[in-house]
């Protein structure tokens, strides 16, 4: 799928991590198989982890709030575990007992919250495993099977494989026909199977049959929409388009043992790097077991939604702005607006490179809509030209430098930074040089 879609310019979504385990304060799924080199070590034997499905009812849990929240932050979408590796459902499946809403809280958590979500305006995705370490054909994941060991996991005989396969297409087909349209669809766990073991492409196809509008990320094996790098910004823009799903400490689920929490300003600074690359961050929150957020979530949520507030035009909607070289940090465009995000303190100004200095209006802090004073300049032959590249250096006082990010905006005559006529240029720059070129036309 190549066409544009809202997803595109979305830049900012919430990523929600939950489960039954969330009430023993362990991270999901991964306890049970002994854990995993990639998170904090967590070991508890099957039974333990599999017990607290019984006892899970997160009373505190309020999906609408959520969303409310998700929306005070500016993002565009939002996904739920509706099925992690362990293979509770927290939605009222049909193909199996072991869902929330067979259990003591007795309630759809995937319904209220795809519900929530689209009442705010935002985009609803869910995430499905396709692993499932319960179900006893795939087959469950048992004691005697520690350690996890990448590649040497136990197969099923033919005939298990073909009924889990039948219950996968099922439990995949109930969350696509019964909740509404679904904007996207978050696979997980694809390498513990080949393509063709997964059907991956039935699967796919069905998929779309069902939501013909729908995003599929690259994790089911042979495709999908966009690539889903892990925990990190790529140095440079990947090809296609692209998310990064990020904690805010090292776990994805309620873990108080895990403090290693990243700072506000690391968090909107990764927001910001990002936009500039083109990408969505998909911002990850684990609630505790009865519901409710951790303190430490909603003191960053709330420090996000502040400076958002303030600078979130720079990022919503918009496009990669300038090249690397134009500016000491990242930097998007919306119309003939470039949007110049400062991630270190300037010493008293800041200059961009590359621009149409002649066409440049004005600059202003975005968060304080002040005026900014700026000088241009170009070379001495360029200054002959009716419409040269230059550098516009910008005086940025102490008083509207942002504790997070101070974003400059750049506004250019009409028709100067469109993204259309950007594009244009860089492509035949490239062909003409055999090099991208970054400007503001």
């Amino acid at each position: 799928m190549t066409e544009a879609t809202w997803f595109d310019t979305a830049r900012f979504g919430l990523f929600v991590h939950w489960g039954h385990s969330s009430q023993q304060g362990i991270e999901l799924s991964w306890p049970l198989v002994g854990g995993n080199f990639a998170l904090p070590p967590c070991d508890v034997p099957v039974p333990q982890y599999h017990a607290s499905a019984a006892t899970f009812d997160p009373e505190a849990w309020d999906a609408p709030a959520l969303a409310r929240a998700a929306k005070r932050l500016g993002m565009q979408y939002a996904v739920i575990t509706a099925k992690h590796h362990d293979g509770y459902a927290m939605y009222d499946t049909r193909q199996s007992d072991f869902s929330i809403a067979r259990g003591r809280f007795g309630r759809d958590v995937v319904r209220e919250f795809v519900e929530a979500v689209r009442g705010e305006g935002l985009h609803a995705g869910i995430y499905y495993s396709l692993i499932d370490w319960h179900h006893p054909d795939y087959p469950a994941f048992t004691e005697a099977d520690k350690p996890y060991v990448f590649g040497k996991w136990r197969q099923p005989a033919p005939e298990q494989w073909d009924r889990f396969r039948e219950f996968m297409f099922a439990q995949v087909r109930e969350l696509l026909t019964g909740y509404g349209p679904i904007d996207l669809i978050w696979f997980d766990g694809g390498w513990e199977r080949t393509a063709q073991q997964w059907g991956a492409a039935a699967l796919a196809s069905m998929i779309r049959e069902l939501q013909p509008g729908i995003l599929i990320n690259d994790r089911l094996p042979g495709g999908g929409d966009f690539l889903t790098p892990e925990q990190s910004v790529p140095a440079q823009p990947p090809a296609r388009r692209w998310e990064t799903c990020m904690t805010m400490n090292e776990s994805w689920a309620y873990n108080p043992a895990d403090t290693a929490w990243k700072s506000p300003r690391a968090l909107v600074q990764t927001l910001c790097e990002v936009a500039g690359r083109g990408g969505n961050l998909l911002l990850n929150v684990g609630p505790m077991g009865d519901g409710a957020l951790p303190p430490e979530i909603v003191e960053r949520m709330a420090a996000i939604e502040r400076w958002m507030a303030r600078n979130g035009e720079s990022i919503i909607g918009t496009w990669p702005g300038l090249e690397a070289w134009q500016c000491y940090g990242a930097s998007t465009r919306r119309d003939d607006t470039v949007y110049v995000h400062l991630l270190l303190r300037p010493y008293d100004s800041v200059t961009v490179r590359g621009v149409r200095v002649r066409k440049l209006r004005s600059v202003r802090a975005l968060s304080t809509g002040e005026a900014l004073e700026f000088r241009t300049r170009t070379g001495i032959v360029e200054s002959l030209q009716s419409d040269p590249l230059g550098e516009v250096t910008v005086a940025v006082p102490e008083h509207v430098i942002d504790a997070y990010a101070t974003v400059l905006a750049l506004e250019f005559e009409p028709g100067t930074a469109s993204r259309a006529a950007r594009l244009g240029q860089l492509a035949a720059g490239a062909t003409a040089r055999g090099e991208r070129q970054g400007s503001t036309d």
